[in-house]
């Protein structure tokens, strides 16, 4: 080794050395809130340092659910410079789902803000020996545990923190698949593959020191980490928005001059077809990527034009598949999805994990640095995630189809199996087909994504109901669950008061049997088919 080699740098020394030669330039803003790159760094060592003081050590695990703020920030990437692991939470999941996560991940400690406090107060886990709220003053709850304050706690803290601790190989992130009553699968990503994802990323995306990125997605989605990350490592400015509205959308790239930004199809969608876009003035505007669910065609070549910038489509998964259509492309090749990252290796395989020739069909699985770790205690995911080619080689397995053209352009042909992507966000059927189960007046279910113009996709429930041998007094407590246990709406309306907000069906329809192969399993793909056009 030379003498001038140095150990492999992590996302917090990069914001270490952002903060020192950056200084005045702003790193983050929120609203009226605004921090410089010192201020920001010097928030981060605090942040680390108070967690530290507080017990946690490298490898603990500290969950973060909470709105969109300059504060999430700061929190996150202090739990990293703590050597801890960062587990950010979508907002939008249930109570129960989000304790089971918690629980799931065996999280020393839970850092939210004063609007999710209340609801993670409901079911204390002995295993959380540290409760920090933002914004709200440390007070006792009536589940008998202590909120600590985090500017209280952050601001008596040390400037410096002791050594993290951690390496290159070290869990930087678990990001859980989805949001739901089920439990999803954690996904881990190293510090050294997190940080490879982000340069590749913000070399595909057209990052540069004069990006202006805006984050209008919760940052606990994989979808807002490609805007913070890109933006972190070439030492821009990131914009944080608690949530997204259209015209204030409009009105934020015209003022901070946002450069940059990454949404899914459906937001993209409705800032097209604003009677705002008219008028709008989004001349700063260099690079957009849209991601998160398929992008109808209409949608991606009315975008290449009337936004004036670069739109780049992206596919990919969490877990670590990732390819880009360039604009240059598109305009080629308006059905592909482009090519894999530089450094990432894509194969297309049939039933029998035999490779397809070029043209042909086949279940998209890749490899190379970006990929994840795996996923969190979960042995069995990561086998049926896993395939070995002819050299031994290990491959991620995503689940979906697509083919290859003679010039290596991926197109997607099919989706995941059963997954619905409604909105951006990943829904699993199995998840609200459980919830529904627990109804007596319900026999068999099966839970199918429908197309929806808002969302792209919404979930459709299809429902056999029990026997008139159902007994009294189930009959009674399906009276006193469901409105009317005849109503389809009634059922709709009692299993979307149980299920995550992004989760919810749009409609129950009772059917008198349900498609099965000879196996026993359900005929999803057959379903889909029948239902695609009926369901308005």
């Amino acid at each position: 080794m030379s003498g001038f080699d140095a150990p492999p740098l992590l996302l917090p020394d990069l914001i270490d050395r952002q903060s020192r030669w950056l200084g005045d330039k702003t790193a983050l803003v929120a609203g009226a809130e605004r921090r410089s790159w010192r201020d920001f760094g010097a928030g981060v060592r605090r942040t680390a340092s108070a967690l530290r003081e507080a017990g946690v050590r490298p490898g603990d695990r500290i969950v973060v659910m909470m709105r969109n703020s300059l504060e999430m920030v700061e929190a996150m990437f202090g739990i990293l410079r703590a050597g801890a692991v960062v587990v950010p939470l979508n907002v939008a999941v249930s109570d129960a789902a989000a304790h089971a996560m918690i629980a799931d991940c065996g999280a020393m400690g839970v850092i939210a803000s004063a609007d999710h406090a209340a609801r993670l107060a409901s079911q204390p886990q002995p295993a959380v020996r540290l409760w920090i709220c933002v914004a709200a003053p440390a007070t006792e709850q009536g589940s008998g545990f202590r909120w600590v304050d985090y500017h209280r706690m952050r601001d008596a803290a040390a400037l410096e923190p002791p050594g993290a601790g951690v390496g290159s190989e070290s869990i930087c992130n678990i990001i859980y698949s989805s949001g739901t009553t089920g439990l999803p699968k954690g996904i881990v990503h190293s510090h050294r593959r997190r940080l490879d994802w982000a340069r590749d990323l913000a070399l595909a995306l057209r990052y540069d020191s004069r990006a202006i990125t805006l984050c209008p997605i919760g940052l606990y989605s994989n979808i807002s980490w490609v805007g913070l990350l890109c933006t972190l490592v070439v030492g821009g400015t990131i914009v944080v928005e608690e949530s997204f509205d259209v015209q204030r959308t409009f009105e934020v790239i015209a003022r901070e001059r946002i450069t940059h930004s990454s949404m899914v199809p459906v937001q993209f969608q409705r800032l097209l077809e604003s009677p705002c876009l008219a008028t709008a003035n989004l001349s700063s505007l260099r690079s957009l990527m849209c991601c998160g669910s398929p992008l109808p065609l209409a949608l991606k070549q009315r975008a290449l034009t009337d936004f004036g910038c670069d739109f780049i489509e992206l596919y990919g998964l969490t877990e670590g598949i990732i390819t880009t259509l360039s604009p240059e492309d598109a305009r080629l090749r308006p059905s592909s999805v482009g090519l894999p990252l530089p450094g990432t290796d894509l194969r297309l395989i049939d039933e029998s994990g035999r490779e397809v020739p070029t043209g042909e069909a086949g279940e998209i699985v890749s490899r190379g640095h970006i990929a994840m770790t795996g996923y969190y205690n979960r042995p069995d995911a990561d086998a049926e995630a896993t395939w070995i080619d002819e050299q031994g080689r290990r491959w991620l397995r995503s689940g979906d189809i697509g083919r290859v053209d003679e010039a290596g352009f991926l197109y997607l042909v099919d989706r995941r199996k059963d997954m619905i992507i409604s909105g951006g966000q990943n829904i699993y059927p199995a998840d609200i087909e459980a919830v529904l189960l627990t109804n007596p007046i319900v026999s068999e279910v099966a839970v199918i994504g429908v197309p929806s113009e808002r969302w792209g996709e919404t979930p459709l429930a299809l429902v056999v109901p029990a026997s008139r041998s159902v007994s009294a007094a189930a009959q009674v407590d399906a009276a006193t669950l469901v409105a009317d246990a005849g109503s389809a709406d009634g059922l709709r309306d009692w299993v979307n008061a149980r299920l995550g907000r992004q989760q919810r069906v749009s409609a129950v329809r009772f059917v008198e049997s349900l498609p099965r192969n000879p196996n026993g399993k359900i005929l999803k793909r057959e379903l889909r088919k029948t239902y695609a056009a009926a369901h308005g």
